[in-house]
């Protein structure tokens, strides 16, 4: 297995710090609104990632993170006139419930930033403790960035022609040594969320949260820490200097990025209008769609989002799910038995097309590849199955589709989807927690089916309902 590393800008041969057990660091989304298309692609990306060193044989411990402590959420929080914590947490049940629709497995730990405030100051203190930073007058911690001699390694910059940028709080040049300091720990501001520190009381700087939590979680030395390629600078290279100054060893083997995400050939903003979130995009298309569309191009090639492709990305679903329906159906009335000699041939050559996924999957987690294999195996199963075929040769062949649309995260078993019947319950619930004014109970039912891929409409006639 292959990997390109960031920090080499080669492919690497994938050997883990400890046999058979893989580390692996994400971060993880700032959470003060819904999650966005761009959030959604380093999410589906780096779990088919684990699902597949999982299905290697690997022991995955699989660490994301949510940063709930932030400028954005304290203006947020601010102009709705709550707590911050009551923002970042009400956004994270929601990311959660889109992580959910995409098929996208909770991480071994989520730890939250906002918990893990006493490891980051013990973090900061063995930095100033070996002489990486140091206090300033107003309690500002900052990093000597100059002291890593490494720095700049990750991103391939020269220390040199860089300039001080960074997602902190801008601050009055003379508090720093060195314009290409960064922050550390940063003092409160009137009506902002505080820790109490021995600088100051205030809060951590984004980078060191990162640190303190891969630390925590996976130990000093991790395999793989991966995210969108906007974190490379200056967070991940920010995250090394700080892991590596205080720990002593390397702190990731491979670092990982994903690629960017634009819409219609045009990075996304809202002033163009051109800004969806994962929620939008579940109004209209099985969040299914949207995970086989991210895993559609490689991760490391820029990926272009637009109508027609996702459309594309639903018909080329369709037919992997209808393969599936159709043997599944087949399997009813299939006769016992054991598989005949010709089926077994049939069996074998299928292998073929699983060594075609794997080959793809070793070379850098070559996605599209993956599916131009599975589609292989689709057209191999529509041209070879009909209701002649022994049921132990179409179980055995469902079980090969079944297992490489797993490695991908692509449902195609939707038969656990919820009853008509249990949906109009659930529905009348709801109706009748409104009529008592427990708006609350109302909600959590509107949520139990939109998880289930149901979608409720008010209307004057009553409730209406349909499946995404």
């Amino acid at each position: 297995m292959k990997i390109y590393n960031t920090l080499t800008r080669k492919k690497e041969d994938f050997i883990p710090l400890e046999e058979g057990k893989v580390k692996m660091y994400v971060c993880g989304p700032t959470v003060y609104n819904y999650i966005h298309i761009g959030n959604a692609r380093p999410m589906i990306v780096f779990d088919t990632v684990r699902r597949y060193m999982e299905y290697k044989g690997y022991e995955v411990n699989f660490v994301s993170n949510f940063t709930d402590v932030d400028d954005k959420i304290i203006k947020k929080a601010m102009e709705e006139g709550i707590p911050a914590e009551e923002v970042a947490q009400r956004f994270i049940k929601e990311c959660k419930r889109d992580m959910a629709g995409m098929n996208v497995r909770p991480a071994t730990t989520h730890p939250l930033a906002t918990q893990e405030i006493g490891g980051m100051i013990e973090l900061i203190s063995t930095l100033i403790e070996k002489g990486y930073a140091y206090a300033a007058a107003d309690g500002t911690v900052y990093y000597r960035t100059r002291k890593f001699k490494d720095y700049g390694k990750l991103s391939h910059k020269n220390i040199d022609d860089l300039q001080a940028g960074h997602r902190d709080i801008k601050v009055t040049g003379e508090l720093k040594e060195d314009a290409l300091d960064f922050v550390l720990w940063k003092p409160k501001k009137e009506g902002e969320p505080y820790w109490e520190s021995p600088w100051c009381d205030g809060r951590p700087g984004w980078h060191i949260e990162c640190s303190e939590m891969a630390k925590k979680y996976l130990g000093n030395e991790i395999d793989i820490h991966a995210g969108g390629e906007d974190l490379i600078f200056p967070h991940h290279e920010n995250e090394i200097a700080q892991s590596e100054a205080a720990n002593g060893v390397e702190f990731s083997k491979y670092w990982m990025h994903n690629a960017f995400l634009n819409v219609d050939n045009k990075k996304m903003s809202k002033s163009l209008g051109n800004f969806f979130t994962v929620r939008d995009i579940s109004e209209k298309y099985d969040l299914q769609v949207l995970r086989f569309f991210m895993l559609s191009a490689h991760y490391r090639s820029p990926l272009n989002f637009s109508e027609d492709l996702m459309e594309a990305a639903k018909n080329g679903l369709e037919r992997i799910v209808t393969a599936a329906e159709h043997m599944r159906h087949l399997q009813k009335t299939a006769p016992e038995g054991e598989v005949t000699e010709q089926e077994a041939e049939l069996l074998e050559e299928s292998k073929t097309f699983a060594e075609k996924f794997d080959t793809a999957m070793d070379d850098d987690f070559n996605t599209a590849d993956g599916i131009s294999a599975v589609f292989e195996l689709v057209k191999f199963i529509n041209t070879n199955v009909s209701s002649d075929n022994t049921k132990a040769f179409l179980q055995k062949l469902y079980k090969n589709l079944q297992t490489l649309c797993d490695v991908l995260g692509i449902i195609i078993d939707k038969e656990e989807e919820i009853l008509e019947a249990e949906i109009e319950q659930l529905i009348a619930e709801r109706q009748a927690a409104r009529k008592e004014k427990n708006f609350a109970r109302a909600d959590e039912i509107r949520d139990i089916l939109l998880e289930k891929g149901i979608i409720l409409k008010d209307t004057r006639e009553g409730v209406q309902w349909k499946r995404v």
